[in-house]
């Protein structure tokens, strides 16, 4: 069976940037569009060159792209002014870039309230700026703002600036739900009536998430007879985000009966770069992957109860809908007071642990893990403290380095320019290998003045850990009062792209984070000179 081509848009480098808290700083845009086409999307939009110094900046060098189409975003020109006299069109026009996607307005509400002119004027406006594009020999498309409430307001109308940029050589028409408040029926309904007019390899689909519908409205309107698909990376975008690419390619990928019917220009080699695609979106924007993600999350693939784990090792299929390999992600084996043996065992296995399914370790190292579970530890979240609870139980983590005493002071007070400031200094005195370091930090808290110290001088083991820093610092009150018990989950990162998450539990905060502050350092020790060796 021949398949039909589906092209995917990205949009996150203009979508994304409207991000509330994002901003993507030119370098930025740079990684992103070269990690885009690595990926293998179809068209890359880099922003809108005019509007700001950041999008202006960066598309006055044109990224050298292997296969993807470098796009410039911007609009159709201004009511009342020509194609030559419009500033915003000419930039777009100047700028170096393949194709040029102009926004424009397709409800006729829009156009009686917001441009305030007749109705042919706007349809007028869409042609001759879509002439413009493609007269420079550029490849033009029309997103056809808020589509779906004009279409339903006015349907002719609708159509009728569509059709407008189709006739004068727009490559691709887009519909876009821009305010995000279409379902997917309405999307099916719609895109479908439209194909009958406007021929499916000519149509795209433009959603946003305001209804948690962006991904499931983007699957309708394939299957309405869009062959062009636009999203961000991660649903980035304003308000609730766009379409999430990282949860559509896979889909159309892997999962009938898009994949039977339709592929893209990414392979399965470029399709196994998806986790780490996103994951670098969160590290540029330096903020933590959601580990519940669909197909890249940390949790996507990782089972807790005993009976899912026992099924899994007899067939993936059981729990897993895709292989996780397929997307760049991986199985993980929780652990927890819910675990069984075959938890434990499949655990140990990954970690590449080989021991016997019979030896009394491994009831010990479950007993083990129920008792901390109940004490409040939570090894389902903290891998890389049980990989060196699992471990330790078999006599295979050296002791790097143990702590004598540490303190930890804070204080309040004004500084020389007068102002009220809050300083904390930790003290930590470690021994290695019988010789006794001491070392002291300042943070801006009591844990951040802890990591300091204690990494501030490792003797002969401190060379392994210039690149570690800490990324995230999660705490939880298990019991309530004055003597409520307190867990901490560290999330430790280095400069290899690893990320690792260690859990400490006492009473006193502070004595919580320090435990998960030594787990992450050690656990980081182990890998690194086991590596080294």
């Amino acid at each position: 069976m021949t398949r039909e081509r589906l092209y995917i848009f990205d949009t996150t480098l203009r979508d994304g940037a409207q991000t509330l808290g994002v901003d993507f700083s030119v370098e930025d845009k740079r990684l992103i569009a070269h990690a885009l086409d690595e990926l293998g999307v179809d068209y890359v939009e880099g922003g809108w060159p005019g509007a700001n110094p950041t999008d202006t900046s960066f598309f006055s060098e044109k990224p050298d792209l292997k296969s993807a189409t470098f796009t410039a975003f911007g609009m159709t020109k201004r009511a009342g002014r020509s194609v030559a006299n419009d500033p915003g069109l000419s930039a777009l026009l100047d700028s170096q870039s393949d194709a040029i996607c102009l926004v424009g307005k397709t409800w006729d509400y829009h156009v009686d309230v917001a441009l305030n002119i007749p109705h042919k004027e706007n349809v007028d406006g869409i042609a001759e700026s879509i002439g413009a594009v493609v007269a420079k020999g550029r490849e033009a498309l029309f997103d056809a703002e808020h589509f779906f409430d004009g279409y339903k307001a006015n349907p002719d109308y609708a159509l009728e600036c569509v059709k407008a940029a189709l006739d004068v050589g727009a490559r691709w028409i887009v519909l876009c739900d821009t305010n995000g408040g279409a379902l997917p029926h309405e999307v099916y309904d719609i895109v479908s009536a439209v194909a009958d007019q406007v021929p499916g390899d000519r149509l795209g689909i433009h959603a946003h998430n305001d209804t948690e519908n962006a991904v499931s409205n983007s699957l309708a309107a394939v299957r309405g007879g869009v062959r062009h698909v636009q999203g961000t990376l991660n649903g980035l975008g304003e308000r609730c985000g766009n379409a999430n690419l990282i949860s559509l390619l896979p889909t159309f990928m892997l999962k009938p009966p898009y994949c039977d019917t339709l592929e893209t220009g990414i392979s399965e080699d470029g399709l196994k770069k998806l986790s780490s695609v996103s994951r670098l979106l969160d590290e540029i924007l330096n903020r933590a992957p959601n580990r519940h993600a669909p197909y890249v999350g940390a949790s996507a693939f990782a089972h807790k109860g005993g009976l899912h784990v026992s099924a899994v090792q007899k067939d993936s299929r059981t729990y897993e809908h895709v292989p996780p390999e397929s997307v760049g992600n991986k199985r993980t084996i929780l652990v927890s007071n819910q675990a069984g043996r075959s938890n434990i065992l499949a655990r140990l296995e990954a970690l590449g642990i080989d021991i016997d399914p019979k030896d009394s370790k491994v009831q010990r190292l479950l007993d083990e893990v129920k008792e901390k579970e109940f004490l409040g530890y939570s090894y389902d979240g903290a891998e890389a403290s049980f990989e060196l609870l699992a471990r330790r139980a078999l006599n295979q983590v050296p002791e790097y380095f143990s702590v004598e005493s540490f303190r930890v002071l804070v204080e309040r007070r004004y500084n020389a320019l007068g102002e009220l400031v809050t300083v904390s200094e930790a003290t930590v005195k470690i021994v290695i290998d019988g010789e006794v370091y001491m070392s002291v930090g300042e943070g801006n808290g009591p844990v951040n003045a802890l990591d300091m110290a204690l990494r501030k001088d490792l003797g002969k083991f401190s060379q392994y850990i210039e690149d570690l820093r800490l990324v995230d610092f999660k705490v939880r009150i298990l019991t309530s009062g004055t003597e409520a018990v307190t867990r901490v989950m560290i999330e430790s990162a280095d400069a290899h792209g690893n990320r690792w998450y260690t859990v400490g539990v006492s009473p006193n905060i502070v004595d919580a984070s320090f435990q998960a502050l030594t787990d992450s350092i050690t656990y980081k020790l182990f890998h690194s000179v086991q590596k080294e060796r």
